[in-house]
């Protein structure tokens, strides 16, 4: 996890912000979805 994102989450904890919580959840569940497919990842074999 980038530091960057653990800190705003800590920081969304402590306020108890849930808000920006599940925010940050989706910016986290986005990025390692997207870090395992990678950028080049096209199980179709065209572009889109």
């Amino acid at each position: 996890m980038p530091q960057w994102l653990c800190n705003q989450l800590m920081r969304a904890f402590e306020k108890k912000d849930r808000r920006q919580i599940r925010l940050l959840n989706d910016c986290w569940f986005f990025y390692r979805t997207k870090a395992q497919t990678g950028p080049d990842d096209h199980s179709a074999g065209y572009l889109p």
